[in-house]
């Protein structure tokens, strides 16, 4: 995924409860939560813990309403278990209802928050929108769209008759997909999803061997295509890291004791 962003801006973010607080306090607080707990509440009829409920639904918040990625270790046995100890071990009747639910994870999210405010958590966040604009400009310059086709198709096997396999469109894809906006295969989801569906479209992966000039035109067919999906139905995309302090320095470590 960070290969995928590494063209985009990495904004650093200080996460320290306060705009965790201001969500909670704000309007938006009941429907969003009331959304989520739409998502989410089967698991609780089927079984899952009252705890481990409200740490779901805590999942299912941003770094924009203030809540650092739960999946990060640190995050996880610093901040949240201590905060969702409040819960403890009581269960409710499911179906759980609206205000239950929502006066408890209200706690559960302020509790949150001052361990946010005595500890904050440093982010590294990056997003990207890939709506094909770039792959349009790369279509309507003829000199760069040939030096860039050129140089993908330049390192592949061609036969004694100068024939490519088609075999590797997706290796001339990946060469050229910085100077379209695009990121690797495999790098994002939904884009491979969006080039995969290209590919059937064109019958990519039916290995016969073309020209390089036929190669070439596949090529741009592709990520014609490509752009015109991505014209209509942009995907966004956003990666969240936390950044740990470094440990004590071992310097500290080898002092003796006075």
């Amino acid at each position: 995924m960070a290969a995928g962003l590494k063209r985009d801006p990495i904004v650093i973010l200080r996460i320290d409860g306060e705009d965790l607080q201001e969500f909670v306090n704000s309007p938006s607080f009941e429907p969003e939560m009331i959304s989520i707990l739409t998502e989410i509440e089967s698991a609780y009829e089927e079984g899952l813990p009252f705890k481990d409920f409200i740490l779901k639904a805590l999942e299912k918040l941003t770094v924009e309403q203030g809540m650092p990625p739960t999946s990060d270790s640190w995050v996880m046995s610093n901040i949240v278990e201590p905060a969702l100890q409040l819960c403890g071990g009581h269960d409710f009747k499911k179906p759980v209802s609206q205000e239950t639910f929502l006066m408890e994870f209200k706690k559960a999210a302020e509790s949150v928050a001052q361990h946010l405010k005595n500890q904050p958590v440093i982010v590294a966040h990056s997003e990207n929108t890939f709506d094909g604009s770039v792959i349009r400009r790369l279509l309507s310059n003829k000199f760069e769209l040939d030096k860039t086709l050129n140089a993908a198709i330049e390192d592949l096997p061609k036969d004694r008759n100068g024939k490519i396999s088609k075999e590797h469109l997706r290796v001339a894809l990946d060469v050229l997909a910085p100077a379209a906006g695009l990121p690797p295969l495999g790098a994002v989801e939904e884009m491979d999803k969006v080039i995969g569906n290209v590919f059937k479209m064109v019958n990519a992966d039916d290995g016969k061997m073309v020209r390089e000039d036929e190669f070439k035109k596949i090529m741009t067919e592709i990520i014609g295509s490509v752009m015109l999906q991505l014209e209509g139905n942009p995907i966004s995309v956003s990666t969240n890291s936390v950044v740990h302090e470094p440990l004590a320095s071992s310097s500290t470590l080898l002092q003796p004791p006075s």
